[in-house]
């Protein structure tokens, strides 16, 4: 049992709280005291469904004395704004990837809590999963030698999933760079100990009727014969949950048989309106469910190997196979009772027990700097040196 428990309101009752709420209900750590969005059926739906003050705006939210910490969940473009605003009334701030869609954002942010004196953590992003935890203390003891290669892939119906007119355009903060990259970037960080040196990218854009950024290829460069290959497609053709399974990204049973459904779905969409509409249906008070509570397996986020010199370690959702000098064995992992708990370990750690965390403000701009030096390595066809990277709590990352 916590020793006491943590409150939060949210900002944004979209997809991306629906997916982190069963977490919020089931973490006793934790309790969702009150809410804000545009939606009056979602703040209706809030009310009914915790109890809690549901408001209109982001800033009345903030000016809540009961809330502690602000989880913001509000669109892409608005998560610098929003974060700012609760670190200036004093409350912690756990804050969606991506960051913020700029570096100056980014810096704003950090310099926001650090002046009111409260935590800036960053997440859910794919980092914090236990396979990939796990697999992050497997490199480090240093029982299979060092770390040489991470190979990470991940093919999805990203692209034609509904969206909101500016999650199509990469300026406001849409498209797989964005959205799917500080996932994949922040695992290889975590893996490789964070601090990147360089990127040469490729991104495309192959679908004019869903003209946005859909896939990507990076090799990066982590220095002392460390690097990474990271490929992403969320073009709705081979789906690599095959190769986990057929365990989705939620840690869910997946069918197999779902080939080009996102497309068809799209299909019967009359228009830019409609499809809003059908984005907005799958947050509260929308009719969309959440995930299921309860045992699952772990999330993941597609396929991935980290090759070290006497062993490559490939992370499931259930479990880290070992494929060593001797042969191959696995290190199973206990379900997770609570979805995504891993999130709320790092944020209740930090405000209430005064545990250092992983997924600061320092080290999410380094992920971002990385996915804008994606999109800025394909736009200018060179590879591009980082200069802001950071290493993981311990080594170099700050607050």
């Amino acid at each position: 049992m916590a020793d006491r428990t943590l409150r939060i309101g949210v900002a944004g009752l979209g997809r991306g709280f629906m997916l982190m709420l069963p977490g919020l209900v089931a973490d006793r750590r934790v309790a969702l005291v009150a809410s804000a969005d545009p939606r009056p059926e979602a703040r209706a739906r809030f009310a009914a469904e915790f109890g809690g003050r549901a408001y209109g705006d982001v800033e009345a939210l903030c000016a809540d004395a009961e809330v502690e910490a602000v989880y913001v969940a509000t669109p892409h473009q608005f998560h610098a704004r929003h974060a700012v605003a609760a670190a200036g009334a004093g409350k912690h701030v756990l804050v969606e990837k991506p960051m913020a869609l700029t570096l100056d954002e980014c810096r704003a942010m950090t310099d926001a809590a650090r002046a009111a004196g409260v935590h800036l953590i960053v997440g859910h992003s794919h980092s914090f999963d236990a396979p990939i935890a796990r697999t992050r203390a497997l490199i480090a003891s240093g029982v299979h030698g060092r770390l040489r290669l991470i190979t990470a892939l991940n093919f999805t119906d990203f692209v034609y999933r509904p969206r909101r007119p500016e999650e199509m355009d990469a300026a406001a903060g849409g498209g797989a760079v964005f959205s799917q990259g500080a996932h994949q970037v922040d695992i290889a960080r975590l893996l490789a100990g964070g601090r990147a040196k360089s990127v040469r990218a490729t991104v495309g854009d192959w679908d004019a009727q869903r003209p946005t950024e859909g896939a990507y290829a990076a090799f990066v460069d982590f220095g002392d014969g460390v690097a990474a290959t990271l490929s992403y497609s969320g073009y709705d053709h081979f789906d690599s949950d095959e190769l986990t399974g057929w365990i989705g990204e939620t840690g869910g049973a997946k069918a197999s048989d779902r080939h080009g459904a996102a497309r068809r779905r799209l299909r019967q969409v009359a228009g830019p309106a409609a499809e809003a509409a059908l984005k907005a249906a799958r947050g509260l008070g929308g009719g969309a469910a959440a995930p299921a509570a309860g045992p699952r397996h772990h999330e993941h986020f597609g396929f991935l190997i980290a090759s070290c010199e006497k062993a490559d370690l490939r992370p499931l959702p259930d479990r880290v196979l070992i494929y060593g000098d001797d042969g191959l064995r696995a290190e199973r992992l206990a379900p997770p009772a609570v979805p995504r708990a891993e999130v709320i370990d790092e944020l209740y750690g930090a405000v209430v027990e005064g545990r250092t965390p992983v997924h600061t403000g320092a080290w999410a701009m380094a992920t971002l700097e990385l996915c804008l030096a994606i999109r800025r390595s394909a736009a200018e066809r060179r590879e591009i040196a980082l200069e802001r990277q950071v290493g993981l709590a311990g080594d170099g990352a700050k607050p």
